[in-house]
């Protein structure tokens, strides 16, 4: 007994296995997980922020989708068919109205596809009209960010990164931007285009967006990335202080690399949150703007366009601007909450 006591051997007898539920309860650790997938989680557990963002994938799908299928092209005139008089009756019809030639169809047994939300006074449907328009204000939108993103995210970097002279010229320019009218720019941009252009666009996808819209992007990359490039400075600044920024620097790391792999990774919240909320400036611009007339080329249609076309007819038939009246502002407050959602759920310093 005394010679068991003093063996160097293990008593295997005297250990006893653990059961799950003990083992449950001594390791306290939860899964492998990391920043984006925690932030997807809190922005999911947001019930406001998630139905926002499925209006507008929802939204988005449908302005996509739809018009393969619809019966009707935005730019048809349904009374109009070649070889025959024109029909009328097709113009300003109401919601699920007929012209004279489709009752007379529905009466011989034909099956009619409805105008959902009528015909404008062209004749043309104007449910088709509304989703193509969706369609391209979205458009816009998503590019008109996606142009504000890059710029200003590869200025701010430079600036915030190099600092010094570099820093002072990059930020005094955009001072001076900054301090530009952007509705002036835009006028003088979309005349100034219509005439240097002229018939270069002929033949190209640009040709039925025309002009206009192309000024509203040079626009939105010269103005509006000003508030990017000052936000990611902003972070840069506050970054490239750290210990493993100065660890690589120490280690030959380049400057772009170390922006590339080091700082734009650790910014990527503030500039998800900034994206997400220039979506909606970038639509609700486009649209006050084609409302003004400067917009897309008709007959294509946006959203601010057929809102300006439905005053001429508003004591008659208000639900043509009703209709893509509340569409505007679905989309805008979809995505600003959405926005709103975003930087809860991502930026750190509200997360501990």
């Amino acid at each position: 007994m005394g010679m068991k006591r003093l063996s160097l051997h293990v008593d295997l007898d005297s250990f006893i296995t653990a059961t799950a539920a003990e083992k449950e309860y001594m390791v306290q650790m939860r899964p492998s997980s990391t920043f984006f997938k925690d932030g997807v989680k809190r922005l999911l557990r947001n019930k406001v922020a998630a139905i926002s963002f499925f209006v507008i994938v929802l939204t988005t799908l449908l302005s996509i989708f739809l018009p393969m299928i619809w019966p009707y092209d935005y730019d048809q005139q349904i009374g109009v068919q070649p070889g025959k008089m024109v029909d009328a009756s097709f113009n300003n019809l109401r919601p699920f109205e007929y012209g004279k030639t489709e009752l007379t169809r529905i009466e011989d047994g034909e099956s009619v596809f409805p105008h959902v939300f009528g015909t404008d006074s062209a004749g043309r449907d104007y449910f088709i009209r509304v989703a193509y328009g969706t369609r391209i204000s979205l458009a816009v939108g998503f590019f008109a960010s996606i142009i504000v993103l890059i710029i200003g995210m590869t200025i701010g970097s430079i600036a915030g990164y190099f600092g010094g002279k570099v820093d002072l010229i990059i930020m005094r320019f955009v001072d001076i931007i900054y301090s530009l009218p952007d509705m002036l720019m835009v006028i003088l941009l979309a005349s100034i285009l219509r005439v240097a252009l002229g018939g270069l666009l002929e033949g190209t996808v640009l040709e039925k967006i025309g002009s206009n819209i192309l000024s509203l992007f040079i626009v939105f990359a010269v103005l509006y990335r000003v508030s990017m490039a000052r936000l990611i400075r902003g972070q840069i600044l506050s970054l490239r202080e750290q210990e493993y920024i100065l660890a690589a620097r120490a280690s030959g790391a380049r400057g772009n690399w170390i922006i590339r792999k080091h700082l734009i990774p650790n910014s990527i919240s503030v500039v998800i949150i900034s994206t997400a909320l220039q979506i909606p400036n970038a639509i609700f611009t486009e649209s006050y703007l084609s409302f003004l007339g400067l917009g897309v080329n008709a007959p294509m249609p946006s959203l601010g366009s057929l809102a300006s076309d439905a005053l001429n007819g508003i004591t008659s038939y208000p639900y043509r601007l009703v209709i893509p009246a509340v569409v505007i502002s679905l989309i805008v407050l979809s995505l600003n909450l959405l926005g709103d959602g975003l930087r809860d759920a991502f930026d750190p310093k509200l997360n501990g």
